[in-house]
């Protein structure tokens, strides 16, 4: 092989490498763009509600509105005899659209704390009925329910939000459907995509990397050490 041959395959070779350094970038460049455009609203939404819920004090912005009431109602007789028969009634009595997510305590046995009597200084042992906690609704309203096994009432605490408030809870997660869930699951996958293949662009495109190394490795060093003050 002569050496124009050689020097047309090197160029050949560097040709291709070239060709797929370019194509990467690109696939890059526009799958980076595309993510950015599914999580532009919901980035926004966590955005503001964020700066939100960590300045509110500060800056002495307006308090979230909120409307509380609690109540006791009375079980039926017979009482409905399981916690998913009951979350049913509750649905019906308090006239909610959706059924409650149920968390069950089961019986158990605790020390229960009586006047001390000559000779009997310790704590006596009884058994605990089942306790029943039930949530109804979203972040706009949520209903809260406490209920004791064999109890003859119910504890009802209902709140109702503001549009702030809801907001506020759709960036903390209170009281959202495995639906909402997966979807911010999807802009926490999102974000990781962008972050990585940001500081992919950056490295491919860009000539001062002595300085992104600097800044980059600034804002891990600052992370850390905040998150070591935390710990």
């Amino acid at each position: 092989m002569n050496t124009t041959q050689t020097s047309n395959t090197t160029h050949a070779s560097r040709a291709r490498q070239h060709n797929r350094r370019a194509g990467f970038i690109r696939w890059i460049r526009k799958t980076h763009g595309w993510i950015g455009l599914w999580g532009a609203l919901l980035g926004l939404l966590f955005g503001t509600s964020g700066i939100w819920l960590n300045h509110r004090a500060v800056l002495k912005l307006p308090a979230v509105a909120q409307q509380r009431t609690t109540m006791q109602i009375a079980v039926p007789d017979p009482a409905p005899p399981n916690a998913k028969e009951m979350g049913l009634w509750l649905q019906g009595a308090l006239n909610l659209d959706s059924p409650p997510s149920i968390r069950v305590e089961p019986a158990r046995r605790v020390a229960w704390a009586e006047p001390a009597t000559a000779g009997s200084a310790q704590p006596s042992m009884h058994m605990q009925p089942e306790h029943w906690s039930f949530r109804f609704g979203g972040p706009h309203s949520l209903t809260l329910v406490d209920a004791w096994a064999g109890n003859r009432s119910v504890s009802v605490r209902r709140t109702d939000n503001s549009f702030l408030g809801t907001l506020m809870n759709l960036h903390k997660g209170v009281g959202m459907s495995i639906p909402w869930i997966l979807l911010v699951d999807t802009l926490a996958g999102s974000l990781i995509f962008l972050s990585i293949s940001g500081v992919i662009l950056w490295v491919q495109t860009s000539r001062k990397r002595a300085l992104g190394t600097l800044i980059f490795a600034l804002s891990a060093a600052t992370i850390a050490g905040l998150i070591s003050v935390r710990l």
